[in-house]
């Protein structure tokens, strides 16, 4: 019997998912209506496939040689078998010909891309399944190309942010460590046979270096387990809701991280409302690939308050996630209906933002560990110098 994954919502408007086995769609649907639940989604689960994800800039290469071949006219069915021949990616390509398959067996185009999660996002299925409906698939690719490289290149600048810091930070404990394991012990050596008495600051440091030796396995030990016991507790609901909360807190990084989010958000949900996807889709789209969960509960509130009758902006405005100047372009693009257009203008300023966020975290990082990593290294090393100091002190005197 196949197992199928949906996604519903109970009477009070939360959201449900889960698995369950039975014969068809149909009884899923049934069944999900006798527990009083509204169905958002059924599909059947897919068998693991293999190689993992496709990378993003295969993603955009493909939708693009696609466009350009529906755009010239070419058939589905045959745009499709060139793109499954010519795909330098083995894994886009075995899921190109698995779609092809799909598609010559009656299934719609968006309906074949939604088995290949590891290559297409709903985002993208979404899109795809309303240029079909209005005949539009071609435009609709170039814009989903457009779409995946501006918003790659947004995850591609936070990301090397974070690449810098993180380097320092690498080779500061590689020294450090060296420093302890193979210096300090020769220095210590030395002190026991001068047989003389040790400042605070170089007996710590000796203190240090015989614990990390002795006890090397422990500090091993204790940082595997706090990044594992902070990945299970970021895979709760409540635990990534306080750390995403943090993240955009913090001075500096924080900024950066909503900027993003801003741009990303404000994008994704242009480009889903100008290709014909419904605000409430949209809106759900765009909640689960925020990537941060406090942006997707203001998001979902939002949608809740479409639902209800009411605005977009006012929820967003409520969460105090999103800037001022955000929620009041947002507020005028429903009120002269241009929303699309006035989401995308946000997106594109924003984008200049994260680039000068970026360039503001990496001004500011550069100093801080320049002055971080000669504090502790130099510390060590002026440790290790002041009894060298007094023996030569006490041989003159």
């Amino acid at each position: 019997m196949p197992v199928y994954e949906y996604i519903a919502r109970s009477v009070s408007g939360e959201e449900t998912t889960g698995t369950i086995d039975l014969p068809s769609v149909e009884a899923v649907r049934e069944h999900l209506r006798k527990n009083r639940l509204m169905v958002v989604r059924v599909r059947e689960r897919q068998k693991k496939k293999r190689g993992g994800r496709v990378p993003t800039r295969d993603i955009v290469v493909f939708t693009r040689q696609f466009a350009t071949m529906i755009n010239a006219g070419l058939p589905l069915v045959q745009s499709l078998d060139i793109l499954a021949q010519q795909t330098e990616n083995k894994v886009l390509a075995d899921v190109t010909r698995q779609v092809l398959y799909d598609v010559e067996s009656g299934n719609t185009l968006a309906d074949a891309l939604d088995k290949h999660r590891n290559a297409f996002t709903a985002l993208y299925v979404n899109m795809v399944a309303a240029g079909e409906a209005g005949g539009i698939l071609d435009t609709i690719l170039l814009r989903l190309a457009t779409f995946l490289e501006k918003n790659d290149a947004i995850i591609r600048k936070v990301k090397g942010a974070m690449i810098y810091p993180a380097v320092i930070f690498a080779v500061a404990a590689i020294a450090v460590i060296v420093l302890l394991v193979f210096v300090i012990p020769t220095f210590q050596q030395m002190f026991e046979e001068a047989n003389i008495a040790l400042p605070f600051m170089t007996r710590f440091v000796i203190f240090l270096s015989d614990t990390l030796q002795s006890y090397w396995w422990a500090f091993l030990g204790g940082m595997v387990l706090t990044a594992f016991l902070i990945r299970r507790y970021y895979a709760t609901d409540s635990g990534k809701l306080v750390i995403d909360r943090l993240l955009l807190k913090t001075p500096v990084l924080g900024d950066l991280l909503r900027k993003s989010a801003v741009s990303r958000f404000t994008r994704t949900l242009g480009t889903l409302l100008s290709s014909g996807v419904s605000i409430l889709d949209g809106l759900e789209i765009t909640a689960r690939t925020a990537g941060n969960r406090v942006i997707h509960d203001a998001v979902m509130e939002s949608r809740g308050s479409i639902a209800g009758g009411e605005t977009v902006a006012g929820p967003l405005e409520k969460s105090q996630v999103f800037p001022p100047m955000v929620t009041s372009m947002i507020a005028v693009g429903e009120a002269t209906g241009g929303l699309d257009e006035m989401l995308t203008k946000i997106a594109d300023f924003y984008d200049d933002e994260v680039d000068a966020a970026v360039s503001a975290l990496l001004s500011l990082m550069e100093p801080v560990m320049i002055v971080l990593l000669g504090t502790v290294v130099g510390g060590m090393i002026v440790a290790m110098y002041l009894p060298i100091f007094d023996m030569v002190n006490a041989v003159q005197g």
